[in-house]
C-alpha cells in the first residue's frame, strides 16, 4: 500500500500506460513510463550475525559445540519462520512498504544493542584472542547473556517483516498483466539473489574477519551502520514506487478461511445438491477450476441449498483456497532439503576451525568466511542461468522460462543430496588424518588437512541456492493469489526455518542415543572423536527419501497461469 494511498474502485478507468491494481507514492494510477525503480536493501547485515554465529557462542559465551549449534538452528529457525506473522501483518494491515521501514528501524535499534553486548565480553581484547588457544575461557556475565539474546531475537523481529516484505515488495514492482514484464519478473528473483551474493561476498570475507581477529564490537556494529545507510537508499527511491491497491472486499485470509469454513459446514450436503454444484462447476467456468480438492466445492453452496441463507463462496474463492492447499506436499517435501543446508552455519564451520588454515606466514583464513563461497558460487553462476541456461534450455523444453520452476527446485534438491556425500567423505578423511597423526586427544591441535578441503561442498551448496531456493522463491511468490505474495515469499523462507528447528531435534536425539553408556557422542565438543561422517551419511539418505517424495508430488502438481491470481 502507497503512504497516501486510497482504495481504488474497480470500476475506475485506468489509462492504457497504467499498471491495473498499482498506484504511485500519491495514490494515482501507476504509469508504467514513470514507475518501476525498487530498492534493495542490504542483506549483509544479518549475515554478518548468522555467519560467525556458532563461533561467538562457542567463545565468548562459553557454549558446547552441540549446544552452540543448537541454539544457531533454533535461533535460524525463529527467524525464518516469523516471516509468515510479518507477511500477515503487511499483506492484512500495514502494507509491504510500511512494514519495511518500521523493520529496517527495528533492526537498526536490535544491531546496537547487540554491539553494545560485546562490549562486556573480556573476549574482545588483544590479550585474550592470543592467548585464547591456552587459556581457560572466562564465563561471561549474566547480563552479557541476556542482552546478547534478547538482541539476538530483536533481530528474528525485524527480520519477520523485513525480509518477505522487501522481495515481494520488489517483485511488485513488475505488471502481471504485460508479457514483457511477466518474464521480467522471472528474471528479477534471479538477479535479486545476484545482487545480495555480491555484496554479500565481501562483506562476509570482511566481516568475519573484524569478528575473529579484531574485535566483536566491531563486527556487530558494521552491520548496523550498513543498514542505516541501506534504509536510506531506501527511502530514496520512495516516489518511484509501485504499491498495490488494497482490495475494499474482505482480505484474502478472510475469503480463504470462509471457504474452508463453509466447506465443513456443507459436508453433509444431499445428492442432488453435490450434484447441482458440480454442474455449475464444470460449466462456463469450467476452465478456472482446479480438478482436486473437490470437497471445497460444497463452499459454492449458496442460498437455494442453505436453510440459514448464508452467501456462497464465488469460484475465484474457492480457487484461492486450492491453490493454498497444493502448495502443502511441496513445502513439506522440501524440508529435508532445508535441513542439509542448515549444517553450512554450525557443523561445516566447526570442521574448518581444526583444519589448517593459514595462508602466508601470519594470515589464518576464519573458517567461517568459507560461508562466502556460497554467494560467490550464486554471483557467477545466476548469470549463466539466466543468460546462457535458459536460452538453451527453452530449445528443448519450448518453455520461455527454459524448465518449470519445480524442474528447478528438483535440480537443486539434487544437487543437496550429492553435497551430503561429499561432506560425508570429506570428514571421513579428516578423522582419519588426525588417528595418523595421533591428534584424537587434542582438541585444541591444527589437523595437517588444508581447509580447502571443505571448498567442494560449499560449491554445491552454492549452486543449491540458484536453483533449489531461489526456485522456491519465485514458486510460492508465484503460486499464491495476488494479495498474498508477502506471504508467499514467507512461505519460502519458512522452508529453512522449520528446516533449522527440524535439525535441531534431529542433533539433540542422536546426542542422547549415541552419547549414553559414557560413549563419545556423534557431536562430541572435540571433534576428532566425533562422528560428522555418520550424520552426514544419515542426512543424505533422509534427503534421497526426500527428494523421491518431492518428485511424486512435483510431477501431479497444477500450475496458476503466472501473473493471475
Amino acid at each position: 500500500m502507497a503512504p497516501n494511498a486510497k482504495p481504488e474502485s474497480s470500476e475506475s478507468p485506468l489509462l492504457e500506460d497504467t499498471v491495473a491494481g498499482a498506484v504511485d507514492h500519491k495514490g494515482l494510477p501507476a504509469k508504467r513510463s514513470t514507475s518501476g525503480g525498487t530498492g534493495v536493501a542490504e542483506r549483509a547485515a544479518y549475515y554478518g550475525v548468522e555467519a560467525n554465529l556458532v563461533n561467538y557462542l562457542t567463545g565468548p559465551l562459553g557454549e558446547s559445540t552441540a549446544m552452540a549449534a543448537k541454539n544457531v538452528n533454533t535461533w535460524y529457525g525463529v527467524t525464518t519462520l516469523l516471516p509468515l506473522i510479518g507477511a500477515f501483518v503487511a499483506d492484512s494491515y500495514l502494507g509491504r512498504y510500511r512494514t519495511v521501514v518500521i523493520a529496517s528501524l527495528l533492526y537498526i535499534l536490535a544491531l546496537g544493542l547487540l554491539s553494545m553486548s560485546a562490549t562486556l565480553s573480556s573476549h574482545n581484547s588483544p590479550d585474550y584472542r592470543h592467548t585464547q588457544k591456552t587459556m581457560s575461557s572466562s564465563s561471561p556475565s549474566q547480563l552479557q547473556v541476556i542482552l546478547f539474546f534478547l538482541s539476538l531475537y530483536l533481530v528474528t523481529v525485524a527480520e519477520g517483516g523485513h525480509k518477505p516484505c522487501l522481495q515481494a515488495f520488489g517483485a511488485d514492482q513488475f505488471d502481471g498483466e504485460d508479457p514483457k514484464e511477466c518474464k521480467a519478473k522471472s528474471s528479477y528473483f534471479n538477479w535479486l539473489n545476484f545482487s545480495l551474493a555480491s555484496g554479500l561476498s565481501v562483506s562476509l570475507l570482511i566481516l568475519t574477519y573484524v569478528q575473529d581477529k579484531l574485535s566483536w564490537v566491531l563486527g556487530f556494529g558494521i552491520p548496523c551502520i550498513m543498514l542505516v545507510v541501506a534504509l536510506l537508499l531506501f527511502l530514496a527511491g520512495t516516489n518511484t514506487y509501485r504499491y498495490s491497491v488494497k482490495r475494499e472486499e474482505n482480505n484474502a485470509f478472510g475469503r480463504i478461511s470462509k471457504v474452508f469454513v463453509e466447506a465443513a459446514r456443507n459436508w453433509r450436503l444431499s445428492p442432488s445438491s453435490e450434484k447441482a454444484i458440480e454442474e455449475g462447476v464444470q460449466g462456463t467456468l469450467s476452465h478456472q477450476c482446479c480438478p482436486k480438492f473437490k470437497f471445497l466445492n460444497k463452499a459454492l453452496l449458496g442460498q437455494r441449498f442453505s436453510e440459514e441463507g448464508r452467501k456462497a463462496c464465488s469460484i475465484n474463492e474457492v480457487e484461492e483456497a486450492k491453490a493454498i492447499l497444493r502448495l502443502i506436499p511441496i513445502w513439506c517435501t522440501s524440508l529435508i532439503y532445508a535441513m542439509v543446508q542448515a549444517q553450512s552455519s554450525t557443523f561445516f564451520t566447526k570442521q574448518g576451525n581444526t583444519m589448517d588454515r593459514s595462508i602466508g606466514l601470519d594470515f589464518d583464513v576464519p573458517s567461517a568466511s568459507l560461508k562466502s563461497i556460497i554467494t560467490i558460487i550464486v554471483v557467477l553462476f545466476v548469470p549463466i542461468y539466466d543468460l546462457a541456461f535458459v536460452p538453451i534450455a527453452t530449445i528443448f523444453t519450448r518453455n520461455p522460462y527454459g524448465i518449470t520452476m519445480l524442474q528447478r527446485v528438483g535440480i537443486g534438491l539434487s544437487l543437496s543430496t550429492i553435497s551430503m556425500a561429499i561432506a560425508a567423505l570429506v570428514e571421513m578423511k579428516r578423522l582419519r588424518i588426525a588417528q595418523e597423526h595421533g591428534l584424537v586427544d587434542m582438541p585444541n591441535a591444527t589437523i595437517p588437512m588444508r581447509i580447502w578441503w571443505l571448498v567442494p561442498q560449499y560449491v554445491l551448496f552454492g549452486l543449491n541456492n540458484v536453483f533449489a531456493n531461489i526456485g522456491l522463491q519465485e514458486f510460492f511468490y508465484d503460486q499464491v493469489p495476488n494479495e498474498l505474495r508477502s506471504i508467499g515469499i514467507s512461505l519460502s523462507i519458512s522452508i529453512l526455518g522449520m528446516g533449522s528447528f527440524l535439525s535441531s531435534f534431529l542433533i539433540y536425539f542422536l546426542e542422547k542415543i549415541t552419547g549414553g553408556d559414557d560413549q563419545d557422542s556423534w557431536f562430541n565438543d572435540n571433534l576428532n572423536k566425533a562422528h560428522l561422517d555418520y550424520f552426514y551419511w544419515l542426512l543424505l539418505g533422509l534427503n534421497a527419501l526426500g527428494l523421491a517424495t518431492y518428485m511424486h508430488f512435483a510431477k501431479s502438481y497444477v500450475y496458476n497461469r503466472r501473473g493471475v491470481s
